[in-house]
Order: C-alpha cells, then sequence, then structure tokens
C-alpha cells in the first residue's frame, strides 16, 4: 500500500514508538491493510449476504416450564440465611 505513514497511525492512535517498533509494527500493519485489501478486491456479485460460514439453526429445546427447587433444596449450602433467603452483605451505605 502506498503511502502507509505508520507515525500518523501511531499518532492517532496515541502511541509513542521506538524506532523498532516502529518497523515491526508498520510491517505488520502493512500486512493486515494490503490484506483486507485483497478481500475487498473479491468478486462477490451474485452471492447472498451471511453472517456464519454455514448454515445456522437453532438448536435450542422447547421453553417449557419446569418446577423449580424448594427453598430448603435452594439453601442448603447457603453460608447464610435469613428465614427462607439468602443472607447477603451490604454492598450500599
Amino acid at each position: 500500500m502506498a503511502g502507509f505513514d505508520i507515525d500518523r497511525v501511531a499518532y492517532l492512535a496515541r502511541l509513542n514508538l521506538t524506532d523498532e517498533e516502529r518497523a515491526l509494527f508498520g510491517g505488520q500493519l502493512e500486512t493486515i491493510v494490503n490484506y483486507v485489501d485483497a478481500i475487498a478486491r473479491l468478486d462477490t456479485d451474485g452471492l447472498e449476504p451471511t453472517l456464519h460460514g454455514h448454515r445456522v439453526n437453532n438448536i435450542f429445546r422447547e421453553d417449557v416450564p419446569v418446577t423449580g427447587l424448594d427453598p430448603e433444596q435452594a439453601l442448603a449450602n447457603a453460608p447464610a440465611r435469613i428465614d427462607n433467603e439468602f443472607k447477603m452483605p451490604r454492598v450500599v451505605e
């Protein structure tokens, strides 16, 4: 990509790069941008837009109501409780 300016990108990202980092990251970023450019040039005419690379089906089970735990089962391992409720430390003063 002609005119790629790593200093401008670093400035916009508020990064202070050393000369070594400028050389390393500049090359990596240029490779990424060139790859994105190559993808943008692909002919996608006639292709249906998709969110996934393969067909996605709903794999969820039916939403069927079930009986929950009774209070004694739910509170059986509670470190502290008040009547039929969990006792929690105060979080707001």
